[in-house]
């Protein structure tokens, strides 16, 4: 059955509200921020989320927005906010459940939504892709195909990954964690712990390192991280991603075809008991991070900012802070964060995206909301 969630709308669809729930976070409508780039406006497109996850812009400007306990939401300006019936079919698990979403290049076309989530797999759950139409109407989802699950025998609630991001030549890339099982991490007859590229329709592509290598999970790209939760492709065609450590340590990885990320054989942070980790900080044949951080901010989403209006901040990378309640803005070369952009709405920001309309937009859990950045009028 249909579900709608009832709206009110200002002139401007950058201040859309969808209605909280009861009982939900009070919430944060709007604000300016200081920024490196000039005064910026933060507005709610849409409040009253239920731990949202991920977002993603349709042609024709809906947006499709993921919460954590299974919802699709499909926010149509200027008219409602659809509960779509027949979402992916997902296992609630610790920090599993619904995922990411990515809306492909081709949607105009076909039409197709492609889901990251928890999958029930025996008596543990596992990290899944599930593409899905979208019907013509926009009030359901149909056609489910999982795609992609990792290989069964993980159990517990923590370290799915997990996003996917369509590179360049049409493949998806999808990071998955360790599981909470550190060692498994180097065990690639697993796709615990790495970054998997796949095509379309899940087959794998012939130029993956490991196709020709027995034992090891033709999927894998690179191997070795302990839970990246953030990605995104910039302006070159490389490939990045960002992944919590533990105490400390966590990481911006420049992803290399084939390589070791190290985990949880070398890294720059601790165990939560305090003592050490592997073997030190480096190792021959490990990749080092672009960046880290110690304390950990537990990175989450992140988007390479490119082409946009507001232009000192082209080529930059933005990354939300689920710990500190901050959008990290790193640049340079080595990479470093330079700015923390920080207000009452950057409450656990989990994904961050640029728009077609060239502003920023994030998702912040604390506030379940969806908010816009972009330029403050002078």
């Amino acid at each position: 059955m249909l579900r709608l969630r009832p709206l009110s709308f200002a002139v401007s669809f950058a201040v859309m509200i969808l209605t909280a729930p009861v009982g939900a976070t009070a919430q944060v409508a709007s604000e300016t921020l200081t920024t490196s780039a000039g005064t910026m406006q933060v507005s709610a497109a849409v409040t009253g989320l239920d731990t949202p996850w991920a977002f993603g812009f349709l042609p024709g400007g809906q947006i499709v927005i993921t919460e954590r306990n299974g919802d699709v939401l499909l926010v149509n300006p200027g008219d409602s906010a659809v509960t779509l019936d027949a979402p992916p079919e997902v296992e609630v698990d610790g920090q599993g459940g619904l995922l990411d979403v990515l809306v492909p290049r081709d949607f105009a076309q076909s039409r197709e939504l492609i889901f990251t989530h928890a999958k029930r797999q025996g008596r543990g759950s596992g990290t899944a892709v599930t593409v899905a139409t979208l019907n013509a109407d926009g009030t359901a989802l149909t056609d489910h195909k999982t795609i992609f699950e990792i290989a069964p025998g993980s159990s517990g609630g923590r370290h799915f990954g997990s996003r996917v991001v369509e590179a360049p030549d049409g493949t998806l890339f999808v990071t998955i964690g360790d599981r909470g099982d550190r060692p498994s991490a180097q065990d690639r007859s697993l796709h615990n712990g790495s970054v998997v590229r796949i095509t379309r329709n899940g087959s794998v592509p012939a130029n993956n390192p490991f196709v020709s290598v027995d034992g090891v999970q033709p999927e894998i790209w690179s191997y070795g991280h302990r839970n990246p939760q953030g990605a995104a492709f910039d302006q070159s065609g490389q490939f990045w991603v960002n992944e919590h450590g533990a105490r400390g340590g966590d990481e911006v990885n420049r992803v290399e075809k084939g390589a070791n990320y190290g985990w949880p054989v070398i890294s720059y942070g601790r165990h939560y008991s305090g003592r050490s980790i592997g073997e030190g900080t480096e190792k021959d044949g490990m990749m080092q991070p672009e960046a880290y951080w110690d304390p950990s901010i537990a990175p989450s989403g992140m988007t390479i900012y490119s082409d946009g209006p507001l232009s000192g901040w082209n080529g930059d990378m933005f990354v939300g802070s689920l710990k500190f309640d901050y959008i990290a803005r790193l640049e340079g070369s080595p990479l470093r964060e330079v700015e923390q952009i920080k207000g009452d709405t950057t409450q656990r920001v989990r994904d961050i995206r640029q728009g077609p309309d060239g502003a920023l937009w994030f998702l912040s859990v604390g506030n379940g909301a969806l908010y816009r950045m972009s330029a403050a009028a002078s």
